[in-house]
C-alpha cells in the first residue's frame, strides 16, 4: 500500500488519477496554463502514461481517508478523475470494483470541503443514462436530462451517478462548488490499449497492427458491429474540461462528439489507415454494451460556444501511429515510450 506523503507548499491544482490517459494530458495543459499541479495517482510513477516535468508525482491510494487527506492540502482546485475503470469487458466483468471508486469521490469531496478547496470538477460518464433510451443503434442522441429515471450501466455507472448526486449535494449543503462532465468515449495517444481495460478505438487499432505485423487475415469484433457510439478524442475532451470548469454552470453536462459511427464503420477507418482488409469473426457472447449511445451537445453550444470538433478519421490516425510505435517497441523489447514534458 502506498505510504502518506506530507506536503510542505501549496498548489493551485490537484489532479487525481494523472497517471493515466485523460489525467495525463490534463495535467500537461495545466502546467501550459502556468499552475502549479500536484499530480496523484495509485500506480508506481513507472507505470504512469505521462510524466511531466513541474508537477508534483504522488503514489497514494485514494481509497483511504488519511491519503485524500494528505493530498488535498494547500490545494486551490481539484480535477478528480481517479477510478477503478476500463472498456467494456473491464466494466462488464468487475462491478464491484467499479463501484468502490465511490470511495475515492466520498473521500476527496469530504478533504475538499474541510481544506476549503474553491472547486471541484468530477468526471463522471455516459454510462449513466438510461439503458432504455440507447436500446437501438440508431439512437436519439442523449440530453442530460436521459440520466433519469435512473437505469445506469450496472456497477460502473451506477457508482458514476451516485458521485455526481454527491457533488450535487455537496454544493448545496456545503457550498463547495462542484462541476460534473459525462464523458463520452474518450480516445487518443498515451493510454491503456491491451491488458483488458482498453475502450474500442484501441483495441481496434491493437488488433489491425498485430493483424499486419504478424501476417494475420482475420480480426474479432467484439458484438455483431452493429452497435454504434461516438467517440471523443483527448483534445476535444481536455478544451471542453478547462472550459467547463472556468464557467458558472453547476449541473452535469455532455462533453462528446455527436459523431456517430458504428463498431464496423469504426474498423473500416483503422483497415483504411493501416493499408489492410480483414475478415471479421465476430463474438456475439463477448460484452458489448448499449446497442447506441449518441451525445447530444446543445447545452454544451449554449454553455461554450464550442463543441468537440477533431473528426474520428483524424483522432485515429493519431492514436494508431502511437499504438504501432507503442507496440513495434514492445516486439523489440524496449521500454514503452512513455511521454515526459517540461512544464
Amino acid at each position: 500500500m502506498p505510504p502518506l506523503i506530507r506536503h510542505t507548499r501549496p498548489v493551485d491544482v490537484l489532479v487525481t488519477g494523472a497517471g493515466g490517459f485523460i489525467g495525463g494530458h490534463l495535467v500537461g495543459a495545466l502546467l501550459r496554463k502556468g499552475l502549479s499541479v500536484r499530480a496523484v495517482d495509485i500506480k508506481p510513477l513507472d507505470q504512469w502514461f505521462q510524466h511531466h516535468q513541474g508537477a508534483e508525482p504522488v503514489v497514494a491510494d485514494l481509497q483511504r481517508w488519511e491519503s485524500a487527506q494528505a493530498v488535498m492540502r494547500g490545494v486551490g482546485a481539484v480535477y478528480q478523475l481517479a477510478s477503478d475503470m476500463g472498456g467494456m469487458g473491464f466494466i462488464e466483468q468487475h462491478k464491484a470494483r467499479c463501484m468502490l471508486s465511490v470511495l475515492i469521490n466520498t473521500h476527496l469531496l469530504m478533504a475538499a470541503r474541510d481544506a476549503g478547496v474553491q472547486r471541484f470538477f468530477y468526471a463522471s460518464s455516459a454510462c449513466v443514462y438510461n439503458a432504455e433510451r440507447q436500446a437501438s443503434p440508431g439512437v436519439m442522441p442523449l440530453r442530460e436530462e436521459d440520466a433519469y429515471p435512473a437505469l445506469p450501466e450496472d456497477g460502473y455507472g451506477w457508482e458514476k451517478l451516485f458521485s455526481e448526486r454527491m457533488c450535487r449535494h455537496f454544493t448545496e449543503d456545503f457550498g463547495l462548488a462542484t462541476r460534473v462532465a459525462r464523458y463520452h468515449n474518450v480516445y487518443g495517444p498515451h493510454g491503456t490499449w491491451d491488458g483488458g481495460r482498453e475502450k474500442a478505438p484501441a483495441a481496434i487499432c491493437r488488433k489491425v497492427i498485430a493483424a499486419k505485423q504478424q501476417g494475420f487475415r482475420d480480426i474479432e469484433i467484439w458484438g455483431d458491429g452493429e452497435q454504434t457510439r461516438s467517440f471523443m478524442y483527448i483534445d476535444d475532451c481536455i478544451h471542453g474540461t478547462l472550459g467547463l470548469c472556468a464557467s458558472d454552470h453547476a449541473e452535469p453536462i455532455n462533453i462528446g462528439s455527436s459523431e456517430l459511427v458504428s463498431i464496423n464503420q469504426l474498423v473500416d477507418l483503422v483497415e483504411e489507415i493501416a493499408g489492410i482488409r480483414l475478415v471479421r469473426r465476430y463474438r456475439l457472447n463477448a460484452p458489448k454494451g448499449v446497442a447506441g449511445r449518441n451525445s447530444d451537445n446543445t447545452r454544451l453550444r449554449t454553455l461554450l460556444g464550442w463543441e468537440p470538433s477533431v473528426t474520428l478519421r483524424e483522432g485515429l490516425e493519431q492514436t494508431y501511429r502511437w499504438i504501432h510505435d507503442e507496440y513495434m517497441a514492445r516486439q523489440a523489447g524496449r521500454s514503452p515510450l512513455r511521454a515526459i514534458a517540461a512544464s
